[in-house]
């Protein structure tokens, strides 16, 4: 089985982003989960900061979004792929962009099947379950704060 390590992560503009991401989040979220075509790609795409994971023949295997409040999403792994660690790398990833831009937290809207995917990565939950394109959700968020004695 293939590992995650093989894969490399860029963090890029959607200009940069669109054609080699799209195809990845057209699969999952339309194909996969019925969201409705006409909503996956808005207005926020082009403000973001978008993590393309892929592997060494280019291929995109993985992909999410950082806005510039803080807010990640379109996390998306393509399916031979999940279960490798590729979307905790990613997520990392997105993360590490936004305490580079200087962003006090990053928050997301977590399907609810995935929120122990996002515990393991040090979100915490706030607020109630919610419905967003037919599939529930709940809030999550994490702090970009440097550990205590950490070098600034």
């Amino acid at each position: 089985m293939t590992t995650a390590a093989g894969i490399g992560i860029e963090i890029v503009d959607w200009t940069a982003a669109q054609q080699r991401v799209m195809p990845l989040r057209m699969q999952v979220f339309v194909v996969e989960q019925g969201v409705p075509a006409e909503i996956e790609l808005d207005e926020f795409d082009p403000l973001s900061r978008h993590a393309v994971a892929s592997g060494a023949g280019g291929e995109v295997v993985a992909t999410g979004r950082l806005l510039p409040d803080g807010h990640i999403g379109r996390m998306a792994v393509a399916s031979a792929w999940r279960g490798r660690g590729i979307g905790g790398r990613v997520l990392e990833a997105l993360a590490t962009e936004a305490v580079r831009r200087g962003l006090p937290q990053v928050v997301l809207n977590a399907q609810v099947q995935a929120l122990a995917f996002y515990r393991r990565h040090g979100f915490v939950e706030e607020g109630e379950v919610f419905m967003e394109a037919g599939i529930p959700h709940q809030t999550m968020r994490r702090s970009c704060a440097r550990p205590a004695g950490g070098d600034a």
